[in-house]
């Protein structure tokens, strides 16, 4: 009866989170499936045939600073013994430098250890980020020369992950690749077959969730083969420029081999090399394109 107490505090608590975070994007299920399986599970009375973890985000609107408002997401996975065991809460924003975003999550664990360990405890999770969170910012920020020897910060990074992957068939996992990029605001290209290769770009903690998610799923082999971090002066209209695609598509070139299942590399490098990306092929693969 364990595991079904523990279903049920897990259900439980995502109707009350809905109910507090009712607004549009407040509260965002990643895996509906999950949220499904744990239904039905509860309704049998067994816990038999459940293999996934629900996963949500919640996006908060924080006042940082003289009512400047910025957002703060809380990922959000609750393995199957929760509450006996901790979530696993990652807090992003793109307000905090990668050592400011690490520092308060390490903090945010700990509060949940000492704290919440046993209970329900993701609105609990809120109510600390709610609370500290925009003090995190003003820790350490990453700065750039401005003209005249000033010094501003760089509250935006654009980028770029490079993903390489044994090989893409599956088509759920290229369903969730174009899925994920186009809720995520990223823009790039997924190339199916053998090997697989995934670029996505945009507002850093939007690539890392992207990456977060994609790990997760069932892979033979897949990894980060390559990560650009660049540096913006703090407007959107720059991320726009910095972007080599304007958009996330699909590509399909020709394919060849026994099972017809082998990428043309000479048309994925002038792709590549029309976007001006041609030194990843080398990166990727050992070898100069051509």
């Amino acid at each position: 009866m364990v595991e079904m107490e523990q279903a049920e505090a897990q259900l439980s608590e995502l109707d009350l989170l809905a109910s507090m975070f009712p607004g549009e994007n407040e509260l965002i299920v990643n895996d509906q499936l999950a949220v499904a399986e744990l239904k039905d599970c509860i309704e049998k009375g067994s816990m038999e045939g459940r293999s996934s973890k629900v996963y949500f985000t919640i996006n908060m609107n924080l006042d940082v600073s003289a009512g400047a408002m910025v957002v703060f997401s809380l990922s959000c996975i609750l393995p199957f013994k929760y509450p006996a065991v901790l979530p696993e809460i990652t807090v992003r924003s793109l307000l905090l430098s990668r050592s400011q975003q690490t520092q308060l999550n390490a903090d945010l664990t700990a509060y949940l250890q000492k704290n919440c360990l046993g209970d329900v405890c993701v609105l609990h999770a809120t109510d600390w980020v709610r609370e500290h969170a925009p003090g995190y910012a003003s820790r350490e920020t990453t700065t750039l020369p401005a003209p005249g020897g000033a010094v501003q910060p760089v509250l935006l990074v654009l980028t770029r992950l490079w993903i390489y992957s044994h090989h893409i068939y599956n088509k759920c996992k290229r369903k969730h690749i174009l899925e994920w990029a186009k809720e995520l605001s990223l823009s790039g290209f997924s190339l199916p077959g053998k090997p697989g290769v995934v670029c996505v770009e945009g507002p850093q903690s939007a690539c890392e969730e992207f990456w977060s998610r994609l790990r997760k799923l069932n892979w033979k082999r897949i990894l980060i083969r390559h990560r650009e971090d660049i540096p913006l002066d703090g407007t959107n209209d720059e991320m726009e420029r910095q972007r080599k695609f304007s958009g996330f598509e699909e590509k399909v070139f020709s394919v060849n081999g026994a099972r017809g299942n082998h990428m043309d590399f000479g048309q994925l490098y002038q792709f590549l090399n029309a976007k001006g990306c041609a030194e990843v092929f080398q990166m990727f693969f050992g070898v100069e394109g051509q």
